[in-house]
């Protein structure tokens, strides 16, 4: 396990962060016309491993130092508008909660044109040891900076779409 932090910062940490410079490539495409819902989930995916990494420093560099690593073990994606080929867009993230070994965070996609919400994720990621498989404990360094990036995301407006259920709502 690194017991020294060998990427990322200690913050403070921006209250959201901010990953730019993405855009809906053609091959994400459906026969619908808009970016396929499956590529939402890339594209997440894609902003978070920098978030994780050039913040927190628990990306790729300590994945290979540590040899252990953020496993996604729970997504919940939440389409608001969609994207088109070419359109560029960004997202905003924040720290919900930590423990020892796992962060739940919540990110929003922006269409860079307008500034309009397209899509929002809620998510929540473990440390797993590469060795075992199983959950394991971050060093003291990282559980450190998620206590900062937390206490600097605190006060942030709660989004209506955090522990949003899934369900059919019917009025009665």
């Amino acid at each position: 396990m690194s017991e020294t932090a060998q990427s990322g910062h200690d913050g403070p940490y921006a209250a959201p962060i901010e990953v730019r410079g993405h855009a809906v490539k053609p091959e994400w495409i459906d026969y619908n016309g808009h970016m396929n819902v499956g590529y939402y989930g890339v594209a997440f995916d894609l902003a978070l491993e920098e978030m994780v990494g050039d913040h927190l420093g628990i990306g790729e560099v300590y994945v290979n130092s540590a040899g252990a690593g953020p496993y996604m073990i729970q997504s919940h994606i939440q389409f608001q508008r969609e994207l088109l080929d070419g359109d560029q867009f960004y997202f905003h993230f924040r720290l919900l909660d930590h423990d020892h070994k796992r962060l739940h965070y919540f990110g929003q996609m922006f269409a860079e044109k307008d500034d309009v919400l397209c899509a929002t994720q809620e998510g929540m990621i473990m440390n797993v040891s590469q060795a075992t498989g199983r959950g394991a404990d971050y060093p003291d360094w990282v559980v450190a900076r998620l206590a900062q990036m937390l206490a600097d995301h605190k006060a942030l407006d709660p989004a209506p779409q955090v522990a949003n259920p899934i369900g059919i709502r019917r009025k009665i």
